[in-house]
Protein backbone atom coordinates (compact mmCIF):
# COMPACT_ATOMS: atom_id res chain seq x y z
CA UNK A 1 0.00 0.00 0.00
CA UNK A 2 2.58 2.36 0.86
CA UNK A 3 4.24 2.13 -2.25
CA UNK A 4 1.76 2.10 -5.09
CA UNK A 5 2.36 4.75 -6.92
CA UNK A 6 5.96 3.50 -6.90
CA UNK A 7 4.72 0.33 -8.36
CA UNK A 8 2.54 1.93 -10.41
CA UNK A 9 5.80 4.36 -11.78
CA UNK A 10 7.33 0.99 -12.75
CA UNK A 11 4.83 -0.56 -14.53
CA UNK A 12 4.09 2.34 -16.91
CA UNK A 13 8.42 2.56 -17.31
CA UNK A 14 8.48 -1.00 -18.07
CA UNK A 15 11.80 -1.89 -20.32
CA UNK A 16 12.61 2.13 -19.18
CA UNK A 17 16.26 2.30 -17.50
CA UNK A 18 16.09 2.35 -13.73
CA UNK A 19 19.61 1.93 -12.36
CA UNK A 20 23.05 2.64 -14.25
CA UNK A 21 25.76 0.46 -11.77
CA UNK A 22 28.89 0.19 -13.16
CA UNK A 23 28.09 1.48 -16.93
CA UNK A 24 25.41 -1.88 -16.97
CA UNK A 25 22.20 -0.74 -17.31
CA UNK A 26 19.10 -2.62 -15.45
CA UNK A 27 15.46 -1.83 -15.95
CA UNK A 28 12.16 -0.86 -14.08
CA UNK A 29 10.83 -4.40 -15.05
CA UNK A 30 14.19 -5.92 -13.16
CA UNK A 31 13.71 -3.71 -10.50
CA UNK A 32 10.59 -4.81 -9.95
CA UNK A 33 11.61 -8.66 -9.96
CA UNK A 34 14.21 -7.33 -7.67
CA UNK A 35 11.99 -5.58 -4.80
CA UNK A 36 9.99 -9.03 -5.04
CA UNK A 37 13.21 -10.99 -4.35
CA UNK A 38 14.44 -8.86 -1.12
CA UNK A 39 11.18 -9.55 0.15
CA UNK A 40 11.41 -13.00 -0.05
CA UNK A 41 15.35 -12.64 1.52
CA UNK A 42 13.81 -10.48 4.84
CA UNK A 43 11.19 -12.96 4.88
CA UNK A 44 13.88 -16.28 5.21
CA UNK A 45 15.96 -14.08 7.23
CA UNK A 46 13.30 -13.83 9.89
CA UNK A 47 13.00 -9.69 9.74
CA UNK A 48 10.13 -9.06 11.59
CA UNK A 49 7.82 -5.95 10.36
CA UNK A 50 8.68 -2.63 11.93
CA UNK A 51 12.59 -3.78 13.59
CA UNK A 52 15.23 -1.43 13.12
CA UNK A 53 17.13 -2.29 10.25
CA UNK A 54 20.50 -0.78 9.43
CA UNK A 55 21.07 -1.03 5.60
CA UNK A 56 25.06 -0.72 5.15
CA UNK A 57 25.47 -0.03 1.14
CA UNK A 58 25.91 2.62 -1.51
CA UNK A 59 23.65 2.97 -4.27
CA UNK A 60 23.33 -0.40 -5.92
CA UNK A 61 20.25 -2.02 -8.22
CA UNK A 62 19.59 -4.56 -5.06
CA UNK A 63 20.48 -1.75 -1.81
CA UNK A 64 17.69 0.12 -3.94
CA UNK A 65 15.73 -2.60 -4.06
CA UNK A 66 16.01 -3.63 -0.74
CA UNK A 67 15.30 -0.28 0.79
CA UNK A 68 12.45 -0.11 -0.86
CA UNK A 69 11.30 -3.93 0.76
CA UNK A 70 12.16 -2.64 4.14
CA UNK A 71 9.73 0.55 3.64
CA UNK A 72 6.79 -1.76 2.70
CA UNK A 73 7.56 -4.19 5.20
CA UNK A 74 7.35 -0.94 7.84
CA UNK A 75 10.98 -0.96 9.10
CA UNK A 76 12.56 1.44 10.60
CA UNK A 77 15.77 1.76 8.13
CA UNK A 78 19.16 3.70 9.26
CA UNK A 79 21.16 3.65 5.87
CA UNK A 80 25.19 3.76 6.04
CA UNK A 81 27.18 4.55 2.87
CA UNK A 82 31.06 5.14 3.40
CA UNK A 83 30.93 4.71 7.04
CA UNK A 84 34.26 3.23 8.27
CA UNK A 85 33.45 -0.08 10.56
CA UNK A 86 34.77 1.42 14.34
CA UNK A 87 32.41 4.48 13.56
CA UNK A 88 29.24 2.45 12.66
CA UNK A 89 29.41 0.33 15.58
CA UNK A 90 28.80 3.30 17.77
CA UNK A 91 26.01 4.95 15.65
CA UNK A 92 24.13 1.56 15.21
CA UNK A 93 24.18 1.58 18.97
CA UNK A 94 22.49 4.89 19.04
CA UNK A 95 19.89 4.25 16.56
CA UNK A 96 19.34 0.84 18.54
CA UNK A 97 19.45 -1.34 15.49
CA UNK A 98 17.87 -4.81 15.72
CA UNK A 99 19.29 -6.24 12.29
CA UNK A 100 22.15 -5.44 9.90
CA UNK A 101 21.33 -6.18 5.99
CA UNK A 102 24.53 -5.46 4.31
CA UNK A 103 25.19 -5.09 0.39
CA UNK A 104 29.06 -5.26 -0.28
CA UNK A 105 30.64 -4.27 -4.01
CA UNK A 106 29.63 -6.93 -5.60
CA UNK A 107 26.09 -6.08 -5.05
CA UNK A 108 25.86 -9.32 -2.88
CA UNK A 109 23.21 -8.97 0.15
CA UNK A 110 23.74 -10.58 3.52
CA UNK A 111 21.94 -10.23 6.82
CA UNK A 112 23.01 -10.50 10.38
CA UNK A 113 21.96 -9.41 13.80
CA UNK A 114 22.85 -7.32 16.47
CA UNK A 115 21.78 -7.93 20.24
CA UNK A 116 19.37 -6.18 22.21
CA UNK A 117 15.30 -4.74 21.26
CA UNK A 118 14.99 -0.82 20.41
CA UNK A 119 12.98 0.62 23.23
CA UNK A 120 13.26 4.50 22.45
CA UNK A 121 10.04 5.71 23.02
CA UNK A 122 10.01 7.27 19.76
CA UNK A 123 10.66 4.15 17.79
CA UNK A 124 8.34 2.56 19.60
CA UNK A 125 5.47 5.05 18.91
CA UNK A 126 6.32 4.75 15.22
CA UNK A 127 6.08 1.03 15.49
CA UNK A 128 2.70 1.43 17.12
CA UNK A 129 1.46 3.29 14.28
CA UNK A 130 2.47 0.99 12.14
CA UNK A 131 4.66 2.93 9.89
CA UNK A 132 8.13 2.58 8.29
CA UNK A 133 10.97 4.76 9.32
CA UNK A 134 14.39 6.30 8.31
CA UNK A 135 16.80 7.25 10.83
CA UNK A 136 19.71 9.54 9.70
CA UNK A 137 22.83 10.98 10.85
CA UNK A 138 24.09 14.62 10.86
CA UNK A 139 27.39 15.06 10.09
CA UNK A 140 28.64 15.21 13.21
CA UNK A 141 31.75 18.18 12.29
CA UNK A 142 31.16 20.36 15.51
CA UNK A 143 30.14 17.31 17.86
CA UNK A 144 28.28 13.76 18.06
CA UNK A 145 26.49 13.11 15.20
CA UNK A 146 22.75 13.54 15.91
CA UNK A 147 20.53 10.75 15.11
CA UNK A 148 17.09 12.50 13.58
CA UNK A 149 13.98 9.94 13.10
CA UNK A 150 11.16 10.32 10.46
CA UNK A 151 8.40 9.04 9.79
CA UNK A 152 9.07 7.64 6.09
CA UNK A 153 4.55 8.13 5.21
CA UNK A 154 4.87 12.15 4.90
CA UNK A 155 7.78 11.90 3.35
CA UNK A 156 6.53 9.42 0.60
CA UNK A 157 3.49 11.98 0.37
CA UNK A 158 5.03 14.43 -1.87
CA UNK A 159 6.65 11.92 -4.38
CA UNK A 160 3.00 11.10 -5.37
CA UNK A 161 2.37 13.88 -8.01
CA UNK A 162 4.35 13.06 -11.12
CA UNK A 163 6.85 15.72 -12.22
CA UNK A 164 9.59 15.85 -14.96
CA UNK A 165 11.31 12.40 -15.76
CA UNK A 166 15.19 12.96 -15.67
CA UNK A 167 18.56 11.18 -15.78
CA UNK A 168 19.51 11.89 -12.77
CA UNK A 169 23.85 11.57 -11.20
CA UNK A 170 23.64 10.09 -8.12
CA UNK A 171 25.88 12.37 -6.34
CA UNK A 172 24.59 12.69 -2.88
CA UNK A 173 25.12 9.67 -0.75
CA UNK A 174 22.93 7.09 0.55
CA UNK A 175 22.61 8.13 3.86
CA UNK A 176 21.66 11.85 2.98
CA UNK A 177 18.52 13.20 2.67
CA UNK A 178 19.47 14.67 -0.15
CA UNK A 179 20.49 11.35 -1.28
CA UNK A 180 17.35 9.84 -0.46
CA UNK A 181 15.32 12.42 -1.87
CA UNK A 182 16.89 11.91 -5.49
CA UNK A 183 16.43 8.19 -5.29
CA UNK A 184 12.81 8.61 -4.30
CA UNK A 185 12.25 11.68 -7.41
CA UNK A 186 13.98 9.68 -9.31
CA UNK A 187 11.75 6.44 -8.99
CA UNK A 188 8.28 8.20 -8.94
CA UNK A 189 9.22 9.41 -11.99
CA UNK A 190 10.70 6.43 -14.31
CA UNK A 191 13.63 8.34 -14.49
CA UNK A 192 17.00 7.05 -14.16
CA UNK A 193 19.89 7.17 -11.12
CA UNK A 194 23.29 7.13 -12.48
CA UNK A 195 25.66 5.82 -10.05
CA UNK A 196 29.47 6.93 -9.60
CA UNK A 197 32.17 4.62 -9.16
CA UNK A 198 33.95 7.46 -7.35
CA UNK A 199 33.17 10.79 -6.65
CA UNK A 200 35.61 12.84 -8.33
CA UNK A 201 35.65 15.58 -11.19
CA UNK A 202 36.95 13.42 -14.20
CA UNK A 203 34.19 9.95 -13.26
CA UNK A 204 31.33 12.80 -12.70
CA UNK A 205 32.31 14.23 -16.07
CA UNK A 206 32.45 11.18 -17.73
CA UNK A 207 29.18 9.52 -16.08
CA UNK A 208 27.70 12.34 -17.75
CA UNK A 209 28.73 11.87 -21.14
CA UNK A 210 28.88 8.34 -21.03
CA UNK A 211 25.20 8.07 -19.85
CA UNK A 212 23.52 11.17 -21.34
CA UNK A 213 23.02 12.60 -17.80
CA UNK A 214 20.43 15.51 -17.29
CA UNK A 215 20.50 16.75 -13.50
CA UNK A 216 23.53 17.05 -11.37
CA UNK A 217 22.91 17.42 -7.84
CA UNK A 218 25.96 18.24 -5.54
CA UNK A 219 27.46 20.80 -3.99
CA UNK A 220 29.49 24.19 -4.23
CA UNK A 221 32.29 22.65 -2.86
CA UNK A 222 32.41 20.15 -5.38
CA UNK A 223 31.45 22.30 -7.94
CA UNK A 224 34.72 24.18 -6.82
CA UNK A 225 36.73 20.93 -7.59
CA UNK A 226 35.17 20.44 -10.82
CA UNK A 227 36.33 23.96 -11.88
CA UNK A 228 39.58 23.66 -10.57
CA UNK A 229 40.18 20.36 -12.30
CA UNK A 230 38.92 21.40 -15.60
CA UNK A 231 37.66 18.11 -16.21
CA UNK A 232 35.14 19.35 -18.18
CA UNK A 233 37.41 19.94 -21.31
CA UNK A 234 37.48 16.49 -21.92
CA UNK A 235 33.97 15.59 -21.81
CA UNK A 236 30.97 16.51 -23.42
CA UNK A 237 28.46 17.88 -21.04
CA UNK A 238 25.87 18.90 -23.02
CA UNK A 239 23.12 16.50 -22.22
CA UNK A 240 23.14 18.56 -18.75
CA UNK A 241 20.03 20.29 -18.64
CA UNK A 242 20.00 21.34 -14.37
CA UNK A 243 22.73 21.67 -12.04
CA UNK A 244 21.21 21.76 -8.33
CA UNK A 245 23.74 23.13 -5.42
CA UNK A 246 22.78 22.77 -1.82
CA UNK A 247 24.20 21.66 1.89
CA UNK A 248 26.78 24.50 2.09
CA UNK A 249 26.72 28.62 1.12
CA UNK A 250 27.64 29.05 -2.35
CA UNK A 251 30.16 31.54 -2.96
CA UNK A 252 29.27 34.19 -5.71
CA UNK A 253 32.39 33.72 -7.73
CA UNK A 254 31.67 29.74 -7.71
CA UNK A 255 28.34 30.22 -9.44
CA UNK A 256 29.15 32.88 -11.28
CA UNK A 257 32.05 30.85 -12.81
CA UNK A 258 29.94 27.77 -13.46
CA UNK A 259 27.18 30.10 -14.94
CA UNK A 260 30.03 31.38 -17.57
CA UNK A 261 31.01 27.43 -18.38
CA UNK A 262 27.11 25.92 -18.48
CA UNK A 263 25.14 28.96 -19.75
CA UNK A 264 22.25 27.16 -21.22
CA UNK A 265 21.88 24.99 -17.88
CA UNK A 266 19.59 25.57 -15.17
CA UNK A 267 21.70 26.39 -11.88
CA UNK A 268 19.23 26.32 -8.75
CA UNK A 269 19.98 26.53 -4.86
CA UNK A 270 18.08 23.65 -3.42
CA UNK A 271 17.69 23.83 0.99
CA UNK A 272 16.84 20.77 2.48
CA UNK A 273 18.25 19.66 6.27
CA UNK A 274 18.38 16.13 7.66
CA UNK A 275 15.33 16.93 10.13
CA UNK A 276 12.66 18.85 8.49
CA UNK A 277 13.62 17.10 4.16
CA UNK A 278 14.37 19.07 0.94
CA UNK A 279 12.22 21.84 0.67
CA UNK A 280 11.21 22.71 -2.76
CA UNK A 281 13.09 25.82 -4.23
CA UNK A 282 13.29 28.35 -7.27
CA UNK A 283 16.10 30.35 -7.83
CA UNK A 284 15.59 33.94 -8.79
CA UNK A 285 18.21 33.53 -11.67
CA UNK A 286 20.70 31.16 -12.97
CA UNK A 287 23.85 33.45 -11.13
CA UNK A 288 22.05 34.64 -8.44
CA UNK A 289 22.21 33.26 -4.59
CA UNK A 290 18.58 34.93 -3.91
CA UNK A 291 15.93 32.01 -3.28
CA UNK A 292 12.65 31.01 -2.99
CA UNK A 293 11.82 28.11 -0.59
CA UNK A 294 8.97 26.52 0.91
CA UNK A 295 6.47 24.41 -1.53
CA UNK A 296 3.67 22.63 -0.22
CA UNK A 297 3.57 20.97 3.67
CA UNK A 298 6.24 23.74 4.18
CA UNK A 299 6.62 26.92 5.54
CA UNK A 300 9.32 29.10 6.44
CA UNK A 301 9.65 32.34 9.08
CA UNK A 302 12.58 34.41 9.82
CA UNK A 303 12.99 35.36 13.54
CA UNK A 304 16.43 37.27 14.35
CA UNK A 305 17.69 36.72 11.25
CA UNK A 306 17.44 33.09 11.46
CA UNK A 307 15.54 30.87 9.42
CA UNK A 308 12.65 28.77 10.89
CA UNK A 309 10.75 26.00 8.84
CA UNK A 310 7.63 23.77 9.68
CA UNK A 311 7.14 20.94 7.96
CA UNK A 312 4.73 18.11 7.70
CA UNK A 313 7.24 16.12 6.90
CA UNK A 314 9.99 17.05 9.74
CA UNK A 315 11.45 14.71 11.90
CA UNK A 316 9.59 13.05 15.05
CA UNK A 317 12.48 13.86 16.74
CA UNK A 318 16.72 13.40 17.48
CA UNK A 319 17.06 9.69 19.48
CA UNK A 320 20.29 11.18 21.22
CA UNK A 321 19.33 14.95 21.59
CA UNK A 322 16.53 17.29 23.10
CA UNK A 323 14.25 18.29 20.50
CA UNK A 324 14.78 21.15 18.43
CA UNK A 325 11.59 22.65 17.47
CA UNK A 326 9.80 25.60 19.07
CA UNK A 327 6.54 25.31 21.61
CA UNK A 328 4.50 25.89 18.76
CA UNK A 329 6.58 23.39 16.18
CA UNK A 330 9.24 25.19 14.51
CA UNK A 331 12.53 23.89 13.62
CA UNK A 332 15.34 26.34 14.22
CA UNK A 333 18.02 26.02 11.57
CA UNK A 334 20.67 27.92 12.86
CA UNK A 335 21.22 29.71 8.76
CA UNK A 336 21.14 33.59 8.77
CA UNK A 337 19.87 34.54 6.07
CA UNK A 338 18.62 38.06 4.37
CA UNK A 339 15.54 38.77 2.95
CA UNK A 340 14.53 40.47 -0.16
CA UNK A 341 10.26 39.83 -0.47
CA UNK A 342 9.58 36.25 -1.14
CA UNK A 343 13.17 35.66 -1.64
CA UNK A 344 15.98 34.44 0.65
CA UNK A 345 19.88 34.63 0.46
CA UNK A 346 22.00 31.95 2.90
CA UNK A 347 24.43 33.94 4.86
CA UNK A 348 26.05 30.75 6.86
CA UNK A 349 25.53 29.23 9.96
CA UNK A 350 24.97 31.38 12.73
CA UNK A 351 27.28 28.84 14.45
CA UNK A 352 30.27 30.01 12.23
CA UNK A 353 29.42 33.93 11.92
CA UNK A 354 32.92 35.82 13.16
CA UNK A 355 32.40 38.64 15.23
CA UNK A 356 35.28 41.05 14.45
CA UNK A 357 34.97 43.71 16.83
CA UNK A 358 31.14 43.54 16.47
CA UNK A 359 31.15 43.55 12.85
CA UNK A 360 29.80 40.63 11.71
CA UNK A 361 31.76 38.37 8.98
CA UNK A 362 30.15 35.02 7.14
CA UNK A 363 33.03 32.79 6.02
CA UNK A 364 31.20 32.41 2.17
CA UNK A 365 32.00 36.10 1.45
CA UNK A 366 35.25 36.22 2.16
CA UNK A 367 35.95 32.88 0.42
CA UNK A 368 33.97 33.99 -2.43
CA UNK A 369 36.64 37.24 -3.00
CA UNK A 370 39.57 35.29 -1.86
CA UNK A 371 38.25 32.68 -4.83
CA UNK A 372 38.73 34.50 -7.73
CA UNK A 373 42.43 35.26 -7.02
CA UNK A 374 45.01 33.94 -9.62
CA UNK A 375 46.55 30.55 -8.28
CA UNK A 376 43.93 29.95 -5.86
CA UNK A 377 42.67 25.96 -5.72
CA UNK A 378 40.70 26.39 -2.68
CA UNK A 379 39.97 28.25 0.43
CA UNK A 380 38.63 28.09 3.65
CA UNK A 381 37.50 31.08 5.99
CA UNK A 382 36.89 30.33 9.73
CA UNK A 383 37.18 32.78 12.99
CA UNK A 384 40.03 32.28 15.82
CA UNK A 385 39.86 34.09 19.05
CA UNK A 386 42.26 37.63 19.22
CA UNK A 387 42.30 38.87 23.04
CA UNK A 388 41.40 42.91 21.40
CA UNK A 389 38.70 42.23 18.55
CA UNK A 390 37.15 38.82 20.04
CA UNK A 391 37.67 37.42 16.67
CA UNK A 392 40.13 37.24 13.73
CA UNK A 393 39.31 36.15 9.85
CA UNK A 394 41.61 32.85 9.40
CA UNK A 395 41.78 31.88 6.04
CA UNK A 396 43.43 28.06 4.68
CA UNK A 397 44.21 28.56 1.27
CA UNK A 398 45.20 25.50 -1.04
CA UNK A 399 47.54 27.04 -4.20
CA UNK A 400 47.24 26.01 -7.44
CA UNK A 401 51.62 26.06 -7.91
CA UNK A 402 54.03 27.29 -5.63
CA UNK A 403 54.37 30.51 -3.38
CA UNK A 404 55.83 31.90 -0.53
CA UNK A 405 53.29 32.76 2.26
CA UNK A 406 54.70 36.21 2.21
CA UNK A 407 54.22 36.80 -1.64
CA UNK A 408 50.50 35.84 -1.50
CA UNK A 409 49.65 37.62 1.99
CA UNK A 410 51.26 40.83 0.12
CA UNK A 411 49.04 39.78 -3.32
CA UNK A 412 45.90 39.15 -1.20
CA UNK A 413 45.89 42.80 0.51
CA UNK A 414 46.31 44.04 -2.26
CA UNK A 415 43.31 42.12 -4.01
CA UNK A 416 41.32 42.24 -1.52
CA UNK A 417 41.48 46.07 -0.44
CA UNK A 418 39.18 47.05 -3.04
CA UNK A 419 36.71 44.05 -2.93
CA UNK A 420 36.23 43.87 1.32
CA UNK A 421 35.82 45.93 4.04
CA UNK A 422 39.56 46.24 6.07
CA UNK A 423 37.75 44.07 8.82
CA UNK A 424 36.79 41.24 6.56
CA UNK A 425 40.36 40.88 5.10
CA UNK A 426 41.78 37.40 6.54
CA UNK A 427 44.30 38.69 9.45
CA UNK A 428 46.09 34.59 9.69
CA UNK A 429 46.93 32.79 6.33
CA UNK A 430 47.90 29.25 6.33
CA UNK A 431 48.71 27.79 3.06
CA UNK A 432 48.18 23.93 3.04
CA UNK A 433 48.41 20.78 0.60
CA UNK A 434 45.69 18.89 1.84
CA UNK A 435 42.05 18.87 0.91
CA UNK A 436 39.72 20.81 2.85
CA UNK A 437 36.61 19.09 2.25
CA UNK A 438 34.75 16.33 4.21
CA UNK A 439 33.80 13.06 2.75
CA UNK A 440 30.32 14.57 1.97
CA UNK A 441 32.26 17.41 -0.31
CA UNK A 442 31.27 20.01 2.14
CA UNK A 443 34.04 22.36 3.69
CA UNK A 444 35.66 21.87 7.02
CA UNK A 445 35.71 24.91 8.96
CA UNK A 446 36.51 24.30 12.52
CA UNK A 447 40.11 24.04 13.96
CA UNK A 448 39.43 20.27 15.44
CA UNK A 449 38.20 18.64 12.58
Amino acid sequence: MRLDFMREAFEAAGHAEAVVWRDRSYSYEWLSGALIESESVLAAAGIERGSVVSLEADFSPKSIAMLLALIKLDCIVVPFAGVCAEKKVGLRAVAEVERVVAVDGNDTVSVSDETGRASHQLITDLRAAGHPGLILFSSGSTGESKAALHDVVPILEKFKQRRHTLRTIAFLLFDHIGGFNTLLYTLANGGCLITLARHEPGEVCRAIESHRAELLPTSPTFINLLLVSEAYRDHDLSSLEMVTYGTEPMPQSTLDRLHTLLPDVKLVQTYGLSEVGILRSKSKSADSLWVKVGGEGFYTRVVDGLLEIKARSAMLGYLNAPSPFTSDGWFKTGDAVEVDGDYLRILGRNSEMINVGGEKVYPAEVESVLQMMDNVDDVVVRGEPHAITGQIISARVKLAKGETLGDFRRRMRKFCGAKLERFKIPHKVELVDAAMHSERFKKIRQASE
